[in-house]
């Protein structure tokens, strides 16, 4: 089964998303290529462990899931995001048992060391993550980025180093395959948390149902700001920043792409770009005419869009903009 983000809930629960092996254990493979590893290793287990697998290639992504599909594995979910998103917004504190990271990418040019997913902050928030006892097992050809695996484990404080044999499933992988029949070896090591500490809490949440919980404004708009009146001009990308505080350094960012005419309801659509470290989201944000005069800016559900700190922000800045032209609020929902 594939997910979206906005699929998952803020933190998830085995019982949701395996509601017929809830009682199993979790594991997540971070990078799980065209899904050769998890049925081989899965068949070692009595009953396939719950598996959740996340990919940044939507090429990988679905031939994970016909591969995982034709091995009969019904309690595997498959997402593509960027792992450490998962991790911090899906996963709930003390719910895994493993982590797999089968040859993630090196990023061996100078400079590039902090791109890489196994560092000290990583091991920390996988450790909150991890059940006692759980590890994150990493295989890998690249002698530098695992002996730089290792150092960051052991700087982080809460993860021990064992060094070990890969799983047998590991050595049948693409690129295990590929540096096989170049005469190569490989390293494995188990990451074992040794201590879990508290995380940042998970934040996001799915679009809500309740119409009053969507991040909205209402406003009163000048002639010059109707519909029918701004469409004719140009539009210049707007920008916005902020959130910055000392749980969260990075903060979001908001720009506006575009505003065009919506002829459905003689209002307004704006199209904004919102990142907030690793999460990017595009949303559009609806200006629509209510029946008092009256306009309301308020969040589509195109997309799915989950609403975080940036969404909410987004709908802010749609209002701001509009402000700037003579646009008075009446109402904040956000």
């Amino acid at each position: 089964m594939i997910f979206q983000l906005s699929d998952f809930l803020f933190p998830e629960t085995p019982t949701r998303l395996f509601p017929d092996s809830a009682d199993r254990p979790w594991i997540l493979e971070i990078g799980f290529g065209d899904g050769r590893f998890w049925p081989p290793f899965a068949r070692t287990f009595a009953e396939a462990p719950n598996y959740l697998g996340v990919e940044l290639s939507g090429v990988s992504l679905l031939k994970a899931e016909r591969r995982l599909r034709g091995a009969g594995l019904t309690n595997a979910v498959l997402t593509k995001l960027p792992a450490s998103v998962l991790v911090r917004e899906v996963i709930a504190p003390g719910s895994l048992d493993a982590i797999i990271v089968n040859f993630p990418d090196p990023w061996p040019k100078a400079g590039h060391t902090e791109q890489r997913l196994l560092r000290a902050p990583f091991f920390q928030l996988a450790a909150n993550r991890l059940k006692p006892g759980g590890a994150v097992l990493l295989t890998t050809d690249h002698d530098e980025y695992f002996e730089f695996a290792c150092a960051e484990a052991e700087a982080s404080g809460v993860m021990r180093v064992e060094l070990a044999d890969p799983p047998a499933a590991a050595l049948e992988t693409k690129y295990a395959l590929k540096w096989r029949d170049l005469g190569l070896g490989v390293h494995h090591a188990r990451f074992v948390a040794t201590a879990h500490p508290d995380a940042a809490p998970v934040t996001a949440a799915p679009y809500p149902k309740e119409e009053s919980a969507v991040p909205h404004a209402i406003l009163r708009l000048p002639d010059a700001l109707h519909p029918q009146a701004l469409t004719q001009t140009h539009f210049d990308k707007y920008t916005a920043r902020g959130g910055q505080h000392a749980a969260d350094p990075v903060g979001w960012t908001v720009i506006l792409l575009d505003a065009y005419r919506s002829l459905a309801k003689d209002g307004l659509v704006f199209m904004a770009h919102v990142v907030e470290g690793e999460l990017t989201q595009e949303v559009l944000i609806n200006v629509n005419p209510r029946a008092d005069g009256q306009f309301l800016v308020r969040l589509a559900r195109f997309g799915g869009p989950i609403i975080t700190p940036g969404v909410k922000a987004a709908v802010a800045t749609v209002t701001a903009w509009l402000e700037e032209r003579g646009a008075e609020t009446t109402n904040r929902g956000y």
